[in-house]
């Protein structure tokens, strides 16, 4: 019987280079019949270890090309993207309890499905997925329970977020999203390429 290949997926929910890659990556992990751990982090405590600066920080050259390419990927991937949304900078915290708690009770599937809304509902829908009446509207539009939001504030979700960052800051991740097959990190939708590469020859060996 051959191994199934394990992709940790390292993302913050207000990510726009997470949103653009999403469903991509959701279609080739499936095709590779590959096992995806979601793994939603606080990017806010990731960059102070990895280097990183937070976006309003950025020097006003890199800030003008981030929306230049932004709009540049978007328009070559045909995805709907509003690069500069009404309720963004906004934190992702709650969010990604939420994901944490869907993936916990109801599976890694519901999660994709559920943090692909939560990806467009900033970048494409301009919602603001710090309001609780938003997340509580996204769970029932992917048809999950209303319960999952309560749960999202449990102590054991808490937990698993911080567990999640400190898996990052571990593994060497330093943005979103990061794709991680053996150790081998794949930083950006832009790598997708490579990573279904990998998961191709690491399908191969296994065979």
């Amino acid at each position: 019987m051959t191994a199934t290949t394990t992709v940790d997926y390292f993302f913050s929910p207000q990510s726009p280079w997470t949103y653009l890659g999403h469903d991509r990556f959701v279609a080739l992990a499936a095709q590779a019949g590959a096992t995806v751990r979601l793994l939603p982090v606080d990017l806010g405590h990731v960059f102070p270890v990895s280097g990183g600066v937070p976006l309003g920080k950025r020097a006003p050259q890199r800030q003008a090309y981030r929306l230049v390419e932004l709009q540049r990927f978007a328009r070559h991937l045909g995805l709907p993207l509003v690069p500069q949304p009404t309720f963004f900078p906004v934190s992702g915290d709650d969010a990604a309890k939420l994901l944490i708690a869907v993936d916990h009770h109801d599976g890694t599937a519901a999660a994709l499905r559920l943090a692909g809304a939560v990806f467009a509902a900033v970048w494409a829908r301009q919602r603001n997925i710090a309001d609780p009446k938003v997340l509580a509207a996204l769970l029932d539009e992917c048809g999950l329970p209303a319960a999952r939001h309560e749960q999202s504030h449990s102590q054991a979700v808490h937990e698993r977020y911080e567990a999640n960052t400190e898996e990052a800051i571990a593994a060497g991740i330093f943005g979103a999203p990061s794709y991680v097959v053996g150790g081998e990190i794949f930083w950006g939708q832009d790598r997708l390429d490579f990573l279904q590469r990998k998961l191709q020859s690491t399908s191969l060996q296994g065979a």
